[in-house]
């Protein structure tokens, strides 16, 4: 029994290394002792290069927070051009618009009407009855403005006639060079219930400023008629008005 085993794993061993030699033959046996050998790949743990690798630009291609900046890089200097051209110009021509419209649009100095440059006539009308018209003219070269009402005043007179305030208007009248703005005198009651009638034969027309009963400047006297003007305690003065009918009207 001892010898047929010996003989057994005699046959065995010479079988072995038949089909060892009959590998190595073929070429297969090369192949296959290479793919069972672990040392012919990098390890799982073995520890990458950690320092970025330059791409074809130059800039680093790996990494996720190299990325990121990259983005950020991005956004930064788009941001920053749009800002840049869109604030600069626009913002350049609104101010240069408003300081051009300040410059236009601003108010005209005050400049009063008086007896030193315009012409004044005072001439009695038929109607309404006893009425008298004042004309203002502007004879400068500037427009002129004319505030309030005519200060009245016949020869030595020591009253000053009332402005009718319903003539009142809503803003100053302003004459432009060579037009006229105009005043309605009532003189007397129609029906004679006016006392102290007497006739003036010398008119003094004032003019105020910027505030009520202020000097507007030098007056002017006006010609009358001949045989002067009658006037009773009724005499009363509209405001200054544009326009000849709206003198006239009270």
């Amino acid at each position: 029994m001892r010898t047929s085993r010996l003989r057994l794993l005699a046959a065995a061993g010479i079988t072995l290394a038949t089909l060892s030699l009959t590998a190595c033959q073929d070429g297969t046996g090369t192949k296959d002792e290479g793919a069972s050998q672990p040392n012919a790949t990098t390890p799982a743990n073995t520890p990458t290069d950690p320092s970025p690798k330059p791409s074809a630009d130059g800039t680093p291609s790996n990494g996720p927070s190299q990325a990121g900046g990259g983005t950020d890089g991005d956004k930064g200097s788009g941001n920053s051009s749009g800002n840049g051209s869109g604030s600069g110009s626009g913002s350049g021509k609104e101010k240069g618009t408003d300081q051009g419209k300040g410059s236009d649009d601003g108010p005209r100095p005050f400049s009063a009407c008086n007896g030193s440059n315009t012409t004044v006539t005072a001439q009695p009308v038929p109607r309404p009855l006893n009425h008298m018209l004042i004309t203002v003219k502007n004879t400068g070269s500037q427009s002129c403005d004319l505030t309030y009402y005519p200060v009245l005043r016949f020869d030595e007179m020591q009253w000053v006639p009332q402005p009718v305030e319903e003539s009142k208007p809503q803003a100053v009248v302003t004459i432009d060079p060579g037009e006229s703005a105009y005043a309605g005198v009532l003189l007397s009651a129609a029906d004679g219930s006016g006392d102290g009638g007497t006739t003036g034969h010398r008119l003094t027309v004032g003019f105020q400023g910027r505030t009520p009963a202020s000097d507007g400047g030098p007056s002017a006297i006006p010609s009358l008629p001949a045989k002067g003007v009658y006037y009773d305690s009724s005499l009363a003065v509209t405001y200054w008005q544009q326009s000849m009918d709206d003198a006239l009207t009270y």
